[in-house]
């Protein structure tokens, strides 16, 4: 008698406790015979403490159809009647036939998938890193759109295999994950309609995956989108929602996060002295922050983009000195990589200097957008802020000649398909 290795390898690859594995026996008895079995934990620990060297032939049945493979490839020994060769479904079906005395109205065995482990979660896990390692070079694309909704397909793809209850959970996650990809791709486009329909999307699969930081990710474009719209009460409220979630009562990192949108929807609602007591609030609980391990769509978020956001709100309030300060803390801490975000937070710095009399100097500023994103086409929702600029630059000083040189300029940079 020894520990059956081999067993506990696979379940461990598959995430599953002793329970677990007895409820999918029962359930691949259920399909299998048209009767669940009777399966327990116990009939689970038999089996890996070597008790139960040779299963009888109903465990054997559901063995293979939760693992996809001979039971002999999971460390047992059965009777020369019950053996089969692994290129044989006909041979596979006709056992269970023989074992459960009933037609084999399922799938045959040889035919089932294999089960889904924590493996697959973290290769899908890389992909959809990549996305994220796009967005922050060039923004919302069409192309990243398209594939974050292609990675979605292949995630409710491997829903449909066996996986256990964790599994299960971490690829809801990462379908939420990815249509939220798809909707941050179409904010940024300022494809709103279709953006709507993937967060609509995302929030199902955010709530199946019972995981707090993808839901509070789901949330924040929620926000996002509200203000794209002009749905000032649905952004205050989507933040709020952010604000009060559990990723954001746990750890301060995401409580700050949480605390910026609510200063940006205060600002949106024309009430300065609430945005800045949130904003203040936001600064404060980032410094308790500890450098912990998080998802990596949270790496944008830090001193430095909490700084951006500083002046995106204190340009909407009308501070624009002190705006265009932190914009340039800003601007001294975003990572090169991160083109999108420094773009953004030059138009920030942009605007604060335009509306404190400096156009000349601001339009010089302006024209390093462009350098910044380095040839690549401007997302819709940079192309909105340059317009905001481009209206005010020719408002102030309509005809000179820095002002022509811009608009030559913009007009180049905006055929760029």
């Amino acid at each position: 008698m020894g520990v059956n290795v081999i067993l506990k390898k696979r379940m461990d690859e598959l995430d599953l406790t002793q329970d677990e594995l007895a409820d999918r026996c029962n359930q691949a008895l259920l399909e299998i015979a048209g009767r669940p079995g009777d399966m327990s934990s116990r009939t689970i620990r038999n089996l890996l403490n070597g008790t139960t060297r040779r299963p009888i032939g109903r465990t054997c049945a559901a063995l293979e159809r939760v693992f996809g493979c001979p039971v002999a490839d999971l460390g047992f020994h059965t009777p020369s009647t019950m053996q089969h060769p692994p290129e044989g479904p006909v041979r596979r079906r006709d056992f269970i036939v023989a074992t459960t005395g009933t037609a084999a109205s399922a799938v045959p065995l040889g035919k089932q998938r294999r089960s889904v482990s924590m493996t697959d979660v973290d290769r899908a896990s890389a992909g959809m890193n990549k996305l994220v390692e796009a967005d922050d070079r060039q923004g919302g694309h069409r192309s990243l759109a398209a594939a974050a909704i292609d990675g979605r397909a292949k995630i409710l793809e491997l829903q449909q295999r066996n996986a256990s209850e964790s599994v299960r959970r971490a690829l809801y996650a990462l379908a939420a994950e990815y249509t939220t990809i798809a909707a941050w791709a179409c904010i940024d486009l300022r494809e709103l309609d279709t953006a709507q329909a993937h967060l609509h999307e995302s929030t199902t699969f955010a709530g199946l995956s019972q995981d707090s930081a993808t839901g509070m990710r789901v949330w924040i474009n929620v926000a996002m989108l509200a203000y794209q719209r002009k749905n000032w009460p649905e952004q205050l409220a989507a933040a709020q929602a952010a604000n009060a979630s559990k990723a954001a009562r746990r750890d301060p990192f995401f409580s700050s996060m949480g605390r910026v949108r609510l200063a940006l929807a205060h600002s949106s609602l024309g009430d300065p002295r609430a945005a800045k007591r949130a904003l203040e609030s936001a600064q404060e609980t980032l410094r308790k922050a500890a450098p912990d391990e998080r998802p990596r769509w949270t790496a944008f978020y830090g001193p430095a983009e909490l700084n951006h956001l500083a002046a995106v709100i204190l340009n909407r309030n009308g501070e624009a000195a002190p705006a265009e300060a932190m914009a340039h803390r800003a601007l001294a801490k975003i990572p090169a990589e991160f083109q999108r975000n420094r773009a953004l937070a030059t138009c920030q710095l942009a605007l604060a200097q335009l509306r404190q009399g400096e156009p000349e100097r601001a339009t010089e500023t302006a024209a390093t957008v462009f350098q910044t994103m380095d040839g690549a086409p401007l997302p819709g929702r940079m192309r909105t802020l340059i317009g905001d600029f481009h209206r005010d630059l020719f408002r102030l000083a309509p005809s000179t000649a820095y002002a022509r040189d811009w608009a030559d300029r913009m007009r180049e940079e905006w055929s760029r398909v």
